[in-house]
């Protein structure tokens, strides 16, 4: 999710903004029924998830041709805005996944056998959230975190056992995040009502900060920048960076210029590039990072956004997508098509080895060659 740093920046793969255009070069297509789960890259394979007839499905694909090379299929409801929403984790010889049940599954990256599987939700008391769970799994080390309960849950890669597990109670959107603040490594995600600082080894919550929004909707994940954090959620709320270099987190400044609704900002030279504002009517934005004043804004409609060699890849929710130029100092269109897929798209963009993969919620998955 968002890459291997979990910043949504591609660094050193082959990348052409000119080939998007008009008339993409399309390598090829899938169909992988419902849902919004990205995609991840390891080896010569593909990894992602659907839903078929409330069956969650995770798929595994050749890279260069699509032709599928093995699935894994179980119960599980596709409820309303249908289908998983997390991302794969691969590592390790091992793919993790979640659904928006709880359900977690540790199978084999080569066969798809299953090594462990467990409701994880369930086991630890943790509550589904009104659309259901959506944090993608994390590996560190040997420790599989996981945006359940109040502020977290990790679990043994290898086997599945709780190491730690935070209170009973209904959790954030957002994928953990791991970043080292104040000479400890942490945990950064949003829970329901509250972004949180957890200690990585332990699960004890280091810091908290109050972001109570609309529907409980946090989604896009806390920024580190060091001993700050910047946050910041849709349905008008908008956005702050905290001071969280004590055990009471001080607001530096917020404000309603950047609403990100779903998809996290990418920061990049001391600036946020995001999807300012909700479904139907997001503008791209840019805002200065540390003092959170707008330096442009463009309607280019909702989506979602990575950043790859100084270029801004955004895919907006009608199926068109863009290069931009990621600069602070104005919204530099370098190249677009329109119609790559059919409405509606909230899915990252994936880069990898000069193949740009894009998904809309029907399940249908576009890899473009962009080399």
């Amino acid at each position: 999710w968002r890459g291997t740093d979990g910043s949504g920046m591609v660094k050193g793969a082959p990348f052409n903004p000119s080939a998007i255009s008009q008339t993409p070069n399309v390598r090829w297509t899938a169909e992988l029924g419902k849902g919004y789960s990205a995609i991840s890259v390891a080896g010569p394979y593909v990894y992602t998830m659907g839903n078929i007839d409330n069956h969650d499905i995770v798929y595994c694909l050749r890279e260069d041709t699509g032709k599928e090379v093995w699935r894994h299929t179980y119960k599980c409801k596709a409820a309303s805005f249908p289908g998983p929403r997390a991302t794969p984790c691969v590592a390790g010889g091992l793919v993790f996944t979640m659904s928006r049940e709880g359900q977690v599954y540790a199978l084999n990256a080569k066969t798809g056998e299953v090594i462990w599987q467990r409701n994880a939700a369930k086991d630890v008391g943790g509550e589904i959230p009104k659309w259901g769970l959506a944090g993608s799994p994390v590996l560190h080390g040997d420790m599989l975190l996981l945006n359940i309960a109040t502020h977290g849950v990790a679990l043994n890669a290898r086997t599945g056992r709780t190491l730690w597990k935070s209170p009973p109670g209904t959790g954030g959107y957002s994928t953990p995040g791991v970043a080292t603040i104040n000479g400890k490594q942490t945990i950064v995600l949003f829970g329901e009502k509250h972004a949180f600082g957890v200690d990585l080894r332990t699960g004890r919550k280091r810091f908290s900060h109050p972001w109570e929004t609309a529907h409980n909707v946090n989604v896009a994940d806390p920024i580190v920048l060091g001993n700050h954090i910047f946050i910041s959620s849709g349905y008008g709320h908008g956005c702050a960076l905290l001071d969280v270099s004590r055990s009471e987190p001080k607001v530096l400044w917020q404000n309603t210029d950047m609403r990100n609704h779903f998809s996290t900002s990418i920061l990049l030279d001391g600036h946020l590039y995001g999807v300012d504002g909700n479904t139907g009517k997001g503008q791209l934005a840019c805002i200065n990072a540390a003092t959170g004043s707008v330096t442009w804004r463009e309607d280019l409609a909702f989506g979602s956004l990575i950043a790859a060699d100084g270029t801004l890849i955004f895919l907006n929710e009608r199926g068109s997508l863009y290069a931009i130029d990621a600069s602070p100092t104005a919204c530099r269109q370098v190249a677009m098509a329109e119609g790559v897929l059919p409405r509606t798209c909230w899915t990252m963009p994936v880069l990898c080895r000069g193949s740009l993969y894009l998904r809309n919620e029907k399940g249908r998955l576009v890899c473009l060659d962009v080399r």
